[in-house]
């Protein structure tokens, strides 16, 4: 680590900012227009501190005393050339159709996309096909909460974007797997990734998201801190299905910010599996706007943490429209000194009569110095609706335990067993048969 000393919270941003815009973007007149106005948000931002409301439990203080640099892309590039191995990190069921970005820079020697069929995209916006050039200013930095600072930040260092895009009625039998990798650099560095996925009317599609270290997949190999910002917009039109799993598992010494902003048109269905392993001090914004009538919206969400790691999850469901489903469940794992946050809003306004949403909270604390903040919240005007939501704090039971061990079983198996069944409810939504069973062993090896 390199240690500063604590710069004011506006000059901090400015110079960030100043290394963001170093990078080269695509000649574009409509992407530099897009990056001026970002970068303008960012001049009349500040960072957010605890005295703000919506980070009042995560502490930037540790991001704000390391000195980033953007990640060298002619490294990157000659890093990915060299033969960067990835074959524990990839998917069997997508092992064609995969796209990897290291360090925020797209690393075409390391992706396959031979198994995408016609009428989809899959790929980075420098080879964005000519039918939809006119088309993604449309999409592309157009999402609600766009002037978040981070997101900002995001859009105004944006130099390439991984984009899927799904035709009209075309169903995409195979997953897609995008690839996030940071690797060792010589100083701290803040790697930006960009996602932007169109789902057109009636597509369907499953999306995997995954944010990993180098070393083969070991986030606790390398011990230089970085910082990961990054911005994931998808967009479904009317009657589409996205399958969406967010998978993080960052080093040890990382910091990650991530954003997830989703508009749902008439009829769309979205799923979001969000789990969250890594990093020193993470935070995920989960952001969905119902901007049509009898959506269904469904989030799952899994935090399992130890040592002293920080990870927040803040997220926000906008139902503005009648007819709306949702159920969102969140469980945190929480173990040593860590520390979890989740603050989950559902907004209902008057217009959005005959909504059904419900949210859940459930909590596992491991250890007496482990901590969670949580604040399950509902916002509702409409007066024919049915919402429900709650949290619950606990450990693990004293005579559950009990019980397994007078069945044979050691007192720490008996604990794994009980960790293992808690995941498991989560866990079991992943689509891909060899995620889960990867995630299922990462949870069993933080539990011993």
């Amino acid at each position: 680590m390199i240690p500063v000393s604590v710069k004011p919270e506006v000059s901090y941003l400015s110079d960030l900012l100043e290394q963001c815009r170093q990078a080269e973007p695509l000649k574009a007149d409509w992407l530099q227009k897009l990056r001026q106005k970002a970068a303008a948000t960012i001049q009349e931002a500040v960072l957010p501190s605890k005295k703000d409301e919506e980070w009042r439990f995560t502490d930037l203080s540790p991001l704000s005393q390391l000195k980033f640099q953007v990640a060298s892309t002619q490294k990157t590039l000659d890093i990915a050339s060299l033969g960067l191995d990835i074959t524990p990190l990839t998917l069997p069921e997508a092992v064609n159709s995969r796209l990897v970005f290291v360090n925020g820079t797209y690393a075409p020697q390391l992706s396959s996309v031979s198994a995408i069929p016609e009428g989809v995209f899959v790929g980075n916006l420098a080879a964005l096909p000519a039918q939809y050039q006119s088309r993604i200013q449309n999409y592309l930095g157009q999402q609600q909460g766009a002037s978040e600072v981070f997101t900002a930040l995001n859009t105004a260092g944006l130099t390439d974007t991984a984009i899927i895009w799904v035709a009209k009625n075309i169903a995409v039998e195979t997953p897609i797997h995008l690839l996030f990798i940071c690797t060792t650099q010589e100083a701290p560095v803040i790697c930006q990734s960009r996602c932007l996925v169109v789902a057109e009317v009636g597509s369907q599609l499953s999306l995997i998201e995954h944010y990993e270290t180098e070393a083969q997949g070991c986030p606790d190999s390398r011990k230089e801190p970085y910082f990961t910002n990054q911005v994931t917009e998808i967009w479904l039109e009317e009657n589409a299905q996205v399958n969406h799993t967010r998978y993080q598992r960052e080093n040890g010494d990382a910091f990650h910010i991530g954003k997830s902003a989703i508009a749902q048109a008439r009829y769309s269905r979205y799923t979001c599996n969000a789990l969250t392993f890594g990093a020193k001090l993470s935070r995920h914004n989960l952001e969905v706007f119902q901007t049509g009538e009898a959506t269904e919206t469904y989030l799952n969400g899994l935090t399992m943490i130890g040592k002293e790691q920080l990870a927040d999850t803040h997220s926000t469901l906008a139902l503005n429209h009648p007819n709306g489903n949702s159920d969102q469940r969140h469980k945190c794992i929480v173990d040593n000194a860590a520390h979890a946050v989740f603050n989950g809003k559902v907004l209902v306004p008057q217009a959005a009569q005959l909504t059904n949403a419900g949210q859940l909270n459930r909590n596992l604390l491991l250890s007496p110095k482990a901590r969670i903040d949580t604040k399950p919240q509902l916002e509702i005007t409409a007066d024919n609706v049915k919402c429900t939501h709650g949290a619950t704090v606990g450990q693990l039971d004293t005579e559950q335990v009990f019980y397994l061990q007078s069945r044979g079983i050691s007192e720490a198996e008996a604990r794994n067993l009980l960790i293992d069944a808690f995941a498991a409810e989560i866990l079991d939504c992943i689509p891909l048969a060899s995620l889960r069973q990867r995630l299922a062993q990462c949870v069993a090896c933080k539990a011993s």
